[in-house]
């Protein structure tokens, strides 16, 4: 069995298509466990115990169960219509993007837009940002200056897993980072 492979399944099905396994997200991006079970079980091996280890070893913490786990959502992430509920927050005073070479001239012109998914997500931190950026290619590296945005009026979010999330974030609060 290959855990990733499994994940990667999950992932897609609770963020963007539910329907490949016939199951239904609520409003708030919640699927019931049981229905995720069997829409996952006809195309790879899955169980309860399977769906309890890629939770509790998802190293970007991507799921939750509800109290009883009898249903699951992604934190984040969401090309569909969802309200995760997540709570506005205070940003700190600097977060991190990072992307690939290939999208540097249409974020120096346009900003960062959330394109398919419904937020922009940004780090806290150098090292996320350059792991994300490595996904895209040679990552490039942009610092959002988050608390001159938010005393702007933009809002922001905090997802559980510690993913900071806006609607877009303007070329004037960008700088491209030189390491």
């Amino acid at each position: 069995m290959n855990l990733t492979r499994t994940s990667k399944y999950v992932s897609l099905l609770l963020r963007h298509k539910p329907e490949k396994a016939g199951i239904h997200l609520d409003q708030h991006g919640w699927a019931e466990v049981d229905e995720l079970i069997k829409g996952v079980s006809k195309t790879h091996m899955f169980n309860m115990e399977i769906l309890e280890e890629i939770v509790r070893t998802d190293n970007k913490q991507r799921y939750s169960f509800n109290e009883d786990k009898t249903k699951i959502r992604a934190n984040q992430g969401h090309s569909i219509p969802v309200d995760v509920e997540l709570k506005e927050a205070k940003p700190p005073k600097q977060l991190w993007h990072g992307t690939g070479e290939k999208y540097v001239s249409a974020i120096d012109e346009q900003g960062l837009l959330h394109k398919n998914r419904l937020y922009v997500h940004l780090s806290t931190n150098e090292e996320t940002a350059i792991k994300v950026g490595k996904r895209h290619g040679k990552p490039v590296l942009y610092t959002v200056n988050a608390e001159e945005m938010y005393q702007d009026g933009y809002k922001f979010f905090l997802s559980k897993n510690g993913v900071w999330l806006t609607d877009h974030v303007p070329v004037k609060y960008l700088d491209k980072y030189k390491n």
